[in-house]
């Protein structure tokens, strides 16, 4: 199997799909022959496939399904809601790594701020740890080694701080992009918007790196030797994949803190 070959290469077989794939590759795909034909440096001719949608389309599939088994499994009865099942489930992976993010929140953002972001970090920590995962399994791509899945879900951080900060302080909110003094405005406010601006940049791109650096490196010692040699190089991108979704939360974490801190706008 190849470097961009993975499973969902067998749908090739279904009728149409290679015509949807040709079809999304000419308007989405970069490069000659595609309706984009602007590239510069980093960004060279896209190898444009729908193996990461297909990815990220099976973690929202896996996703979904640990939540419905998580709400039959505290459903029924308090005792059963909060005596764990004797046997490791579906159930217990999800409230192990949901008690995970909340600890880590709680000490970044406060027992108050943790309860209340839980819902977005929590979201964000799922989906990117299991996009991230798909790395360490032959024959999958993970979705987050493309800069549009991360860029996504930087956006998403990005809108949420200000509509947070706008919902916690008004459009008091947007007197820090002018700095402590009103006189340093038409400096301070060029500074903060760039900064603001790099953020997503920042977290996008970081992660992309690192998972597909990655990625190209287990990759690699596979298909020379598949058998044993690349167990040290699973070991290290499991490493990987928990610290790229641990730098992408906690950051969220700093950045919506930032936001809604009064002390801040005082």
């Amino acid at each position: 199997m190849g470097e961009h070959s993975t499973w969902f290469d067998f749908l090739n077989a279904l009728p149409g799909w290679r015509d949807l794939q040709h079809v999304l590759e000419h308007q989405l795909g970069r490069g000659e022959g595609a309706a984009n034909p602007w590239k510069f440096a980093m960004f060279d001719q896209t190898h444009f496939t729908l193996a990461h949608v297909l990815g990220l389309l099976v973690v929202a599939l896996f996703l979904i399904f640990g939540a419905i088994a998580y709400r039959r499994g505290v459903t029924g009865g308090v005792q059963k809601a909060i005596v764990p099942p004797p046997k490791f489930n579906v159930r217990n992976l999800f409230e192990m790594f949901t008690d995970a993010v909340l600890s880590i929140a709680e000490g970044v953002m406060g027992k108050k701020s943790a309860a209340k972001y839980l819902p977005l970090i929590g979201s964000l920590a799922l989906v990117i740890f299991f996009c991230n995962s798909l790395a360490l399994i032959p024959g999958f791509t993970p979705p987050t080694d493309t800069l549009k899945t991360n860029l996504a879900l930087a956006v998403v951080v990005f809108l949420a701080t200000h509509y947070f900060g706008v919902k916690e302080h008004g459009l008091a909110y947007f007197k820090h992009f002018m700095g402590p003094i009103w006189w340093l405005a038409p400096l301070m406010l060029p500074i903060e918007l760039i900064s603001h601006i790099a953020r997503p940049a920042s977290l996008s791109l970081r992660l992309m790196g690192n998972m597909a650096s990655d990625h190209k490196v287990v990759a690699a010692f596979f298909t020379l030797v598949p058998l044993l040699v690349p167990v040290p190089f699973l070991v290290l991108g499991l490493l990987v994949v928990v610290v790229q979704t641990l730098v992408f939360c906690l950051l969220s974490m700093v950045y919506i803190s930032m936001a809604v801190a009064h002390e801040d706008h005082h």
